[in-house]
């Protein structure tokens, strides 16, 4: 049995005689669940957002590395031509392990979500493209340049490491804005859960001021605040995150037209970093639920 002036064990628990001396209701109970609720929801998308960022940077340097594009711009009658001996000099260009010619209905695929699925291609004068694959050596983009110049008049090399760079960087000041996000909505439930701590204490200054008359020490009080709100986190927190997860799971599909939240969202194993969200949240409550106790018992003194 727990005495007023025990100060054994963790704060966190089986002894629920500490709880009666924090009320089980009012505005602090409510603020605390609601804060912790609407801050893990908040989390689950942060994470989401900075998930779908780190798995788009992935993608963007798979796709993007060790590859280029030769554009050829040349008259139709010289098109045909142009692209034969564009095709001889990749081949015969040490570090170039694929040239192909990308046909007139990948192009058109190309320009549809652009121009949609009724462009002529064969009507516009529109560039035909190769694409490049190098090998692990790879080539020289500067001497490929003068030679092609030389051989092929109407062919530009585009190399793909000048797009690589900043959409890569783009995608990583993504991932680190979530992660951001994530500290901040961590700070603002920690402050939160601090000014209901702190309100809780002061409207029962008077059961404070008894516990302490009858011999109660401050570790024991504290003990029950520090219970009690993390106890209201950990709940709302759990709340908060099944309704996000929810929310997540049915934002569209990649296969939905809506495509514009298609890429936000969790895969496989990730779904298991929303069972890590309440126990965190209910950490951060307990460290400002003590921190403020502390602070209020030395000034009610």
């Amino acid at each position: 049995m727990t005495t007023p002036n025990d100060d054994s064990g963790f704060p966190i628990s089986h002894d629920t005689s500490r709880d009666r001396v924090v009320p089980p209701t009012g505005f602090t109970a409510g603020l605390t669940t609601f804060t912790s609720a609407a801050m893990a929801f908040l989390v689950v998308f942060a994470l989401a957002l900075a998930l779908a960022a780190n798995r788009l940077s992935d993608r963007w340097s798979a796709a993007l590395a060790g590859g280029a594009t030769l554009r050829i711009s040349a008259p139709a009658e010289q098109m045909g031509s142009q692209l034969a001996q564009a095709i001889k000099v990749l081949k015969t260009t040490p570090g170039i392990a694929e040239a192909r010619v990308i046909t007139p209905d990948e192009q058109q695929a190309l320009l549809e979500p652009w121009f949609g699925p009724d462009l002529p291609v064969d009507a516009l004068p529109i560039p035909r493209l190769i694409d490049i694959r190098e090998d692990s050596r790879g080539y020289d983009a500067q001497g490929l340049r003068l030679r092609l110049a030389a051989e092929v008049p109407g062919a530009v090399l585009d190399d793909h490491s000048r797009w690589q760079g900043p959409l890569v960087k783009a995608a990583q000041r993504v991932w680190a804005l979530g992660l951001f996000a994530i500290v901040l909505m961590a700070a603002t439930s920690a402050a939160m859960i601090t000014l209901a701590t702190r309100a809780a204490m002061a409207a029962n200054a008077q059961v404070v001021a008894v516990l302490r008359l009858i011999g109660a020490r401050d570790s024991y009080i504290a003990a029950a605040f520090v219970r009690r709100f993390t106890l209201r986190a950990l709940f709302g927190a759990a709340i908060g995150t099944g309704v996000g997860a929810l929310a997540v799971y049915l934002l569209p599909s990649k296969n939905d037209q809506a495509m514009i939240l298609s890429g936000l969202g969790f895969q496989q194993l990730q779904w298991l970093w929303l069972l890590t969200l309440p126990p965190i949240i209910a950490v951060v409550a307990f460290f400002a639920t003590r921190q403020a106790t502390r602070r209020e018992l030395r000034r009610l003194r």
